[in-house]
């Protein structure tokens, strides 16, 4: 299993960068390697991604999500892979997001990939993108400010 732990600031307040996350179908606009995802109800996402020339589909479900806070998910099929984002208040106009993500490289590709660092570098150049897509449009294209609780054992 490779963990990756990445955060970037960003110059917009807590609620811009949030509600802009919230918009999983923007993601190919600022994520390497994400064709497609597609919101199919509060918590399921169907992914489509392009690894190392390989096209791959998953679903993924949302776990946890409390807004201004965090969002957390975790797939359900295909690929193994699990993650949370949180966000963090500096200042009225300024936060920081931390991007924490699980995976388990499938095949010879991936694991090599992996192992030189090629995972880490993809989620902090991610995040780069992210900073400069949220901070260029100042507003995010949408929001959901519902919450998801994980159930209680």
């Amino acid at each position: 299993m490779s963990e990756v732990i990445e955060t970037v600031e960003v110059d917009v307040p807590v609620r811009a960068a949030y509600d802009q996350w919230t918009q999983f179908e923007d993601f190919p606009e600022f994520m390497e390697g994400v064709i497609a995802v597609v919101q199919q109800g509060d918590t399921r996402l169907a992914w489509t991604i392009d690894i190392a020339g390989r096209r791959r589909e998953f679903d993924a479900e949302v776990t946890e999500q409390i807004p201004d806070e965090r969002i957390a998910w975790r797939t359900v099929d295909g690929v193994t892979h699990a993650g949370v984002v949180t966000f963090h208040r500096i200042d009225d106009g300024r936060s920081r997001v931390t991007l924490q993500v699980h995976t388990v490289p499938e095949g010879a590709v991936e694991q090599l990939g992996d192992k030189l660092g090629l995972v880490t570098s993809r989620i902090k150049a991610d995040l780069r993108r992210f900073k400069d897509f949220i901070e260029r449009r100042r507003t995010p294209t949408g929001a959901w400010r519902g919450e998801v609780r994980p159930p209680r054992p």
